[in-house]
């Protein structure tokens, strides 16, 4: 061990960030988790990162599953973090952490489906398509 390294490692990981005028702390909130459809489910969660500058990081996160043929569990098939990108999408995911708004919930079914099919047939195009839903889910009332 040494005096830089205590811990022996030799890739020591994390996050060091120090703590000024803004406080930015990271977490994760699980928003809910649904069934869109017989042996599927899905997770939303809403994640809070900080920069350097302890500037918030807000994401919308979804998580598709598919129950397995054999047994009580589920198979995750596709991750989503979307990244909000202006004010208002900042917004709208942090607004989630009280519940998703009926417009929201509305769009849900479209990131379902367009994850889904990237899962079946992982394309540029297909990825497009899932990001586009998200931001969809997003920006639903703006």
């Amino acid at each position: 061990m040494s005096a830089n390294n205590p811990a022996g490692s030799a890739n020591p990981s994390g996050s060091v960030v120090k703590i000024g005028a803004k406080k930015c702390k990271p977490f994760i909130f699980e928003v809910m988790v649904y069934s869109p459809e017989a042996g599927y489910k899905a997770e939303i969660v809403v994640e809070r990162g900080c920069t350097a500058t302890n500037d918030s990081v807000w994401k919308f996160v979804f998580d598709l599953y598919k129950k397995q043929a054999a047994g009580d569990g589920f198979d995750q098939l596709v991750h989503v973090s979307y990244r909000a990108l202006t004010a208002q999408e900042n917004a709208a995911v942090v607004g989630m952490i009280d519940g998703m708004s009926d417009a929201q919930a509305d769009k849900l079914p479209a990131l379902h489906d367009a994850a889904k099919n990237f899962h079946d047939t992982p394309t540029p195009e297909t990825k497009a398509a899932v990001l586009g839903a998200a931001k969809g889910v997003v920006t639903a009332e703006n």
